[in-house]
């Protein structure tokens, strides 16, 4: 190691620009502001060592101003693992300046002045660097803003910046300097102006709708990280249709940058609905744990059979430990997308690549047979040695159809739901809007999508679903119960019936096997019945996947003459009366649901008995009377829980 203490350098300044004893400042910050030029034409850096301050009037009466590698290092208490420790960087370096208060001039003036240092300095090329003299005047922050507000990368902003000025050496800052200024001035914004906003917006929406539900979480700073938010008709349909959901997050849709993430489903119409937003300041497991608690939460710790997401490293951590009961599938899009960027060349032209592939995501039912098609693909395509498929087939339990039709999807495979919905909200978004307006524009997206349930579920009361088969019983008892979308899927089913034989049948009293298979095709499919109860399964696995009753176990009830689906295979779900609480539906619910469902009831009735009763004189005094008595039954009512 070098021994510093023996070196001696002494910066080469111009006279005038030397803090000599005896010179004099008319504050601390315009001796600070010689010192550091100084420093700038010497190439070292300088801090501020100490300051003395009068106790009455809390002015300065002396400061030290030092270089910037004075003193040694304290003791390092950090873990002695920690992967990148801090290079170290003060050798007890003695130059300074130290400036006193003159109290009867008031002028400050250099009592001490050391130039010599103990390590070789910067030069020229470098000294731009050093962060004493690395500084964004009012106007680079200008256009810092503007060229963030407009879109511009950092990277591309900061070499536009130093072209402007010759070089990255003359603009006085760098390019993290420029980062973490946008990343200050954006937590700044949120303390002081977008917090309260926050808070406003999010209070005025818990005052109209109670069951609106919001959670903020703070740093140690007590600044604003995550953002989580559902209103009472998001925890409304994830009561009814919270089975199967999606997750996916996306940058850009907002002015401060943060990732935008959706918990979104599939309702009795297939239609997308939204079960809750966020905000995060990052995706890390830190973020995604506590947002999948705050999830639960809203959702009165109702957990989902089957979540949909990417890849995602952080997130696969988090669902682990928040949902450790429930399915974690990958998105069949995203692996697709994946694919594209792997195995590119194996995608185009007449490469059967594509066709193989997919066939090990969505065909094979059997573990077996999928495992036998997935060796065949790398032996044929020669990828035994590919990393992204040996990661992927590491996690084959979470895509291919032979494991996840294990658990209910709801014919679902895919966070393209997510992918539109993002693509709606970039639509109507621009980066130059604050973040309540942000919050505006995504209850307009979220209107747009209830919209489109609302749409359907005026045409399956008002079309009337086409028979293929009209004298079906069958299609004749569900053409009633599901909903449109759902009914065409069901008589797909019930048409696919036709090409189907029994290749062979073990009666054994209350239980039978029945073996089915396609005419013309090499393909089999083992169906139980236990004939006391109507029991039926079927190693497809599409009712206990998606809800809605098999073609082969369509074909079994054929053979047995048993014409109508047995209603415990017609789910809820699936049905138009999907969104009717029965009784045992509204006690099992949490009381915010409850009241949501009361109070949706009782709304239009009693706006509809105010309209009339003030029409009159007599009928306004006659509600008010009664009004009166009802308020004294409610409270009573409350006091003893009637």
């Amino acid at each position: 190691m070098e021994d510093t203490l023996s070196l001696v350098v002494i910066p080469k300044v111009l006279e005038d620009f030397i803090p000599y004893k005896g010179k004099e400042f008319s504050s601390d910050s315009e001796a600070y502001t010689f010192y550091n030029e100084y420093a700038r034409r010497g190439y070292f850096g300088i801090r501020k060592e100490y300051a003395n301050k009068c106790k009455k009037t809390k002015k300065i009466t002396s400061r030290r101003l030092v270089c910037d590698r004075e003193g040694f290092r304290g003791k390092d208490n950090r873990d002695h693992q920690t992967n990148r420790a801090q290079s170290e960087t003060r050798c007890g370096c003695n130059a300074r300046v130290t400036i006193v208060l003159n109290r009867e001039t008031g002028m400050y003036v250099v009592c001490d002045f050391v130039e010599e240092h103990n390590h070789h300095l910067h030069n020229a090329a470098t000294v731009h660097m050093i962060p004493s003299q690395r500084k964004m005047s009012a106007a680079q922050e200008i256009e810092a803003d503007i060229t963030h507000a407009s879109g511009i990368r950092i990277k591309d902003a900061y070499h536009f910046f130093s072209k402007q000025v010759g070089g990255s050496e003359g603009l006085g800052f760098t390019r993290r300097d420029q980062k973490n200024y946008l990343r200050t001035k954006r937590q700044r914004t949120l303390m002081y102006g977008e917090a309260s906003s926050i808070e406003r917006y999010f209070s005025r929406h818990l005052k109209e709708n109670p069951p609106y539900y919001y959670a903020i979480q703070l740093d140690s700073e007590e600044q604003i990280t995550n953002i989580f938010w559902a209103d009472a008709r998001m925890i409304l349909d994830y009561s009814h249709f919270g089975d199967v959901i999606t997750f996916d997050t996306t940058y850009g849709t907002n002015k401060a940058a943060r990732p935008l993430g959706v918990f979104l489903g599939l309702n009795h119409h297939r239609e997308a609905i939204v079960f809750g937003g966020a905000l995060l300041y990052d995706e890390t497991i830190e973020s995604f744990i506590w947002l999948f608690e705050t999830f639960l939460e809203a959702m009165n710790d109702k957990k989902p059979k089957t979540i949909f997401t990417d890849a995602d490293a952080a997130m696969s951590v988090a669902i682990k430990e928040v949902l450790p009961d429930t399915y974690h599938a990958l998105c069949s899009w995203h692996m697709w997308q994946n694919a594209l960027k792997h195995l590119g060349y194996l995608l185009k032209g007449e490469s059967r690549f594509g066709q193989d592939f997919s066939g090990c995501i969505y065909e094979y039912d059997d573990e077996d047979i999928f495992l036998s098609a997935w060796k065949e693909l790398l032996d044929v395509y020669n990828l035994h040695e590919n990393t992204w498929l040996r990661d992927l087939f590491k996690l084959k339990e979470k895509w291919s159809q032979a494991y996840v039709k294990r658990t209910f999807t709801a014919r679902m495979r895919s966070t393209q739901l997510s992918e539109r919905f993002n693509c709606d909200l970039k639509e109507c978004l621009k980066t130059n809007i604050n973040i309540v307006e942000f919050f505006t524009h995504f209850e307009r997206v979220v209107g747009q999508k209830r919209y489109k349930e609302l749409k359907a579920e005026y045409d399956s009361r008002q079309k009337l679903p086409r028979l293929t088969l009209k004298t079906s019983p069958m299609l004749n008892q569900l053409s009633n119960i599901y909903t449109l979308n759902i009914f065409e899927v069901f008589q797909n089913e019930v048409i696919g019936v036709m090409p189907l034989i029994i290749a062979s049948r073990n009666v054994m009293q209350d239980w039978q096997e029945y073996v089915v298979g396609v005419f013309g095709v090499y393909k089999q499919y083992t169906i139980s019945l236990n004939t006391s109860d109507w029991t039926i399964s079927c190693i497809c696995r599409m009712f206990e996947s998606c809800g809605i009753l098999c073609r082969h176990c369509i074909k079994v009830f054929d053979t047995l003459d048993a014409k109508i689906i047995p209603e415990k295979y017609i789910i809820k779900r699936w049905r138009r009366n999907a969104r009717d609480n029965d009784m045992s539906d509204i006690h099992q619910e949490s009381s915010k649901l409850e009241y949501s469902d009361r109070y949706k009831a009782l709304c239009p009735i009693y706006v509809q008995l105010v309209n009339e009763a003030c029409e009159s004189e007599e009928g306004y005094m006659i509600l008010s009377s009664a009004v009166h008595d009802l308020r004294k039954k409610n409270s009573r009512g409350k006091r003893y829980k009637w």
